[in-house]
């Protein structure tokens, strides 16, 4: 059963750093182009970074610097480091999959003062 288990959200002050984890299951992980998006509620879903099974990673204009995508293809697991934090990185996070439906439950930052 494909899965996807966010953690390492939580209450940070601006220009603090964290690092989510996403434990992937049900999948070829291995094989799988992974993504990180962000949503804050009342707004759609926005995606947010994307690591490719080769290494190559890419990343959305307001991340791009501070936030950092990487994989232990070993353990089935796809983390970012955020660092930086600004207010406006406050949301739920989730990762998946790219292109497929399944999404996890998210992981909640909140950067405030």
């Amino acid at each position: 059963q494909l899965q996807f288990v966010e953690s390492g959200g939580g209450l940070v002050q601006p220009v603090w750093s964290l690092r989510l984890s996403c434990a992937a299951s049900g999948i070829s992980f291995d094989e799988a182009i992974m993504t990180w998006h962000r949503q804050v509620p009342g707004q759609a879903r926005e995606w947010g970074a994307t690591m490719f099974p080769g290494g190559a990673t890419f990343y959305y204009d307001s991340v791009k610097g501070r936030f950092t995508i990487s994989r232990n293809d070993a353990n089935g697991t796809l983390y970012l480091q955020m660092n930086s934090l600004k207010p406006e990185d406050t949301a739920m996070y989730y990762c998946k999959e790219a292109g497929s439906p399944t999404w996890g439950q998210g992981t909640q930052v909140t950067v405030s003062s």
